[in-house]
Order: structure tokens, then sequence, then C-alpha cells
């Protein structure tokens, strides 16, 4: 049997760029136990740009990456009509036995 040796994939800045934050939430932190991550990325972020980062960025194996684009709600400041920003979210499963914690460096 030959084995394969594990690819290294290098790691760009524009990957570090494509992973903005992990989301610490309370559903997120119970979609972790089942080894999915969520993740805050660009609005122009596509799913093959998220799954490329995450794996080479944290050296795991991605099966899948769903997206959810948040669009801003129009609230009151003080009286006065305003609008938060839009947003994209990236939920990624990782493969059986890969895992990543978010919650370190906090």
């Amino acid at each position: 049997m030959v084995k394969k040796a594990k690819e290294e994939k290098t790691v760009s800045a524009s990957m570090y760029d494509t992973i903005v934050r992990p989301v610490i939430t309370e559903k997120s932190m119970m979609v972790s136990e089942n080894g999915k991550v969520t993740f805050m990325v660009p609005l122009d972020a596509s799913k093959d740009d998220v799954k490329a980062a995450v794996e080479a960025i944290f050296n795991v194996k991605v099966e899948k990456v769903n997206t959810i684009r948040q669009f801003g709600k129009t609230k009151f400041f003080r009286g006065r009509k305003g609008e938060r920003s839009d947003y994209k979210k990236a939920l990624v499963t990782l493969a059986d036995g890969q895992n990543i914690d978010v919650t370190t460096g906090i």
C-alpha cells in the first residue's frame, strides 16, 4: 500500500482576507458539535474561495460550504433613519474527525 503524503497548501494574504472572523453565537456553537463552523466572509467571496482558505489556514479537510447573504435592516438611531451593513456568512462542514477550535484567543 502506498501512503500519500499530506499536501501542504500555501497560505496567502488574500486567504486571511477571505476569513474575516468566526461567528460566535449560541446557534453556531450548537452546530459546531456536529463538525460545522461558521465564519463571516466578504460579500464577494465564493464558496471555492472559502473552502481553499479554511483548508489552508486551519489545515483541515472541508466537505461542504454553504453561504448566507444577509441584507442590512433599516433601523432608527437617535430618531434618525439608518441602515445596518450587509454581510455574508459561510457555514463550513468539516470531514469526520476534523475540528476547528474558534474559541482560542478570546
